[in-house]
């Protein structure tokens, strides 16, 4: 029963990858928003508003079920850009696995950044999009200093998945970037002083350099008198002075 489960499976994904190379754009997006309607849950839906994710335009599919479905469809810049347009939660997260970093422009991340409305969309764009781009480092410092929540979170998010993906990036990159952190700590929210700490922690693993620059701004930050600077500095302190972390960067 697995295998033929298994088989059906496989030739869904096979057709429905064979349909959408043949239709117009248009109707591609209406299955693929079909697709994710077959695949919703209603439980999935229901835990959203656990995580704060807006669900009063989404299905309710897992996130490993998008991904495995826009991994079978292949890169479609046309098609994430469509997608993106409808609105749909789900629909965004899977034009942000299925579009091309080498087409996307700055101008569409700065569109797709100004529609977050959660953390969800916006660490997965960036996680998995926009910082294959040329243009991550420069928008990290561009989204820095903007207001919108999400927007400056994107900021962070997108510097956090430079630290841990970019592995040619020069420490020279992240080190301009202290400052942008050091700053953006202040904020209160809680969506963007967690994103400040997650990139000073991944860029504090990449290699000792960062490592004793990014202890300095924490140490700093952890003497603050101010909550939420005080909150990020000993967020990453205690992420950094884990014995795992200090042998790694040892070796």
């Amino acid at each position: 029963m697995k295998t033929t489960a298994a088989k059906t499976s496989r030739k869904s994904t096979s057709a429905t990858k064979s349909s959408l190379g043949a239709n117009s754009i248009r109707d591609q997006v209406q299955e693929v928003l079909a697709w994710l309607k077959s695949n919703s849950s209603k439980k999935v839906l229901d835990g959203m508003a656990r995580y704060a994710i807006p669900s009063d335009k989404a299905f309710g599919v897992k996130v490993g079920v998008m991904q495995k479905q826009a991994k079978s469809l292949g890169r479609n810049h046309e098609l994430a850009l469509a997608l993106w347009k409808t609105g749909w939660y789900e629909a965004r997260m899977v034009a942000t696995f299925l579009d091309d970093p080498e087409r996307v422009t700055p101008a569409q991340m700065d569109r797709w950044c100004r529609d977050f409305d959660s953390w969800g969309i916006c660490d997965t764009a960036c996680f998995h999009l926009f910082d294959r781009t040329p243009y991550a480092f420069q928008k990290v410092e561009q989204w820095a200093g903007r207001r919108e929540e999400f927007v400056k979170r994107a900021a962070f998010a997108l510097l956090a998945s430079l630290a841990l993906h970019n592995k040619q990036a020069a420490n020279d990159l992240f080190l301009r970037c202290l400052a942008l952190c050091e700053k953006a700590a202040s904020d209160e929210r809680n969506f963007v002083k967690k994103g400040v700490s997650w990139a000073l922690r991944l860029m504090g693993r990449r290699n000792l350099e960062l490592n004793k620059a990014v202890l300095m701004v924490a140490g700093r930050l952890a003497a603050s008198t101010q909550p939420a600077e005080r909150w990020v500095g000993k967020d990453t302190l205690r992420d950094l002075n884990r014995p795992a972390v200090v042998r790694r960067l040892k070796k």
